[in-house]
């Protein structure tokens, strides 16, 4: 080998070895750890009235837990949904941590204090995750299903729903909002769960013809909630995390078993909005899917006033 083509493959095995730790930088520092969007929506169900129009914003996914989601950077998230001046807020589930890689707990009072701030007119609405039922701050580490999550949130003066509902009103209309037991509670095999969700024992609590606004951690239900429901709002996939063509899609359909992973989806009119999250889980990597928070605004399809 000449001298030449030495100092050319040195500089090619270099430029591969910069460019590794610059991807492996972004993918684990820079998008799980320092980028923020907000998505917005907006919806027309069909079931849903005209003159009323709601927003809300919507926090799932969290995964407390140093560095990557420490206590400062859930305030500043908190901050970022109060900006948007929802009337409501719905938080999806999975406070606690989603995998080892950490420097540091996050404790649940210390995410419900940052929480705490949080400040719509219809009040901080929240389900739990399966993260919350299975173990404790981070994978490992002793659960307890949920009870420290809960005393978190009511500490941070959130309304938990599980498998329950309640009933709002913005000016002169009312709507119900129900949310359900986690679907993958409790463990019982590899790839199989019980759930603690009840979706007919919950949608059987609405006691009127409002429209129905359904919180549930994971999207694998829609095929079974009834067109009764104008939105259900869901987190668990992260958006499949890692978003890279066809290798991505392969891997959540296997991983997840569905194709519902993000966004908006409607089916036979039913309409369903997937979160891509604000934390991680099984390991600190985001990419081209970086933490968001959503804002969705639901009016009747004779509103016309564009999203804000």
């Amino acid at each position: 080998m000449t001298l030449l083509s030495r100092r050319v493959v040195l500089q090619g095995l270099g430029g591969l070895m910069v460019t590794g730790v610059a991807s492996g930088a972004y993918a684990t520092v820079i998008e799980p750890g320092l980028m923020l969007d907000v998505t917005s929506y907006r919806v027309t169900p069909p079931r849903w009235p005209n003159g009323l129009e709601l927003k809300a914003a919507i926090l799932a996914d969290i995964h407390a837990c140093e560095p990557w989601m420490s206590a400062g950077r859930v305030r500043q998230i908190a901050e970022v949904a109060n900006a948007l001046s929802p009337d409501i807020i719905f938080l999806l589930g999975d406070f606690n941590g989603g995998h080892r890689f950490v420097t540091g707990l996050v404790m649940p009072d210390q995410w419900a204090e940052a929480l705490s701030i949080l400040k719509a007119p219809l009040g901080v609405y929240a389900v739990l995750g399966n993260h919350d039922w299975w173990h404790g701050p981070i994978p490992g580490m002793k659960g307890d299903d949920g009870d420290s999550v809960r005393r978190g949130l009511r500490h941070a003066g959130v309304t938990l729903l599980e498998n329950d509902v309640v009933s709002l009103r913005k000016g002169d209309q009312s709507f119900w909002v129900a949310g359900l037991g986690d679907q993958m509670a409790h463990p019982a095999g590899q790839h199989h769960f019980h759930g603690a969700d009840d979706l007919p024992a919950t949608l059987a609590k609405v006691t009127d013809d409002a429209p129905v606004v359904l919180l549930a951690h994971e999207p694998y239900l829609f095929h079974r909630v009834p067109a009764r429901v104008a939105l259900t709002l869901c987190g668990h996939t992260h958006g499949g995390q890692v978003n890279l063509p066809v290798i991505s899609k392969i891997y959540d359909r296997a991983h997840f078993g569905t194709d519902k992973i993000y966004g908006h989806i409607i089916e036979d009119d039913r309409h369903m909005i997937i979160s891509g999250g604000l934390g991680t889980s099984i390991a600190p990597v985001r990419v081209m899917r970086p933490p968001e928070v959503v804002s969705v605004t639901l009016t009747g399809s004779g509103d016309s006033k564009p999203v804000v």
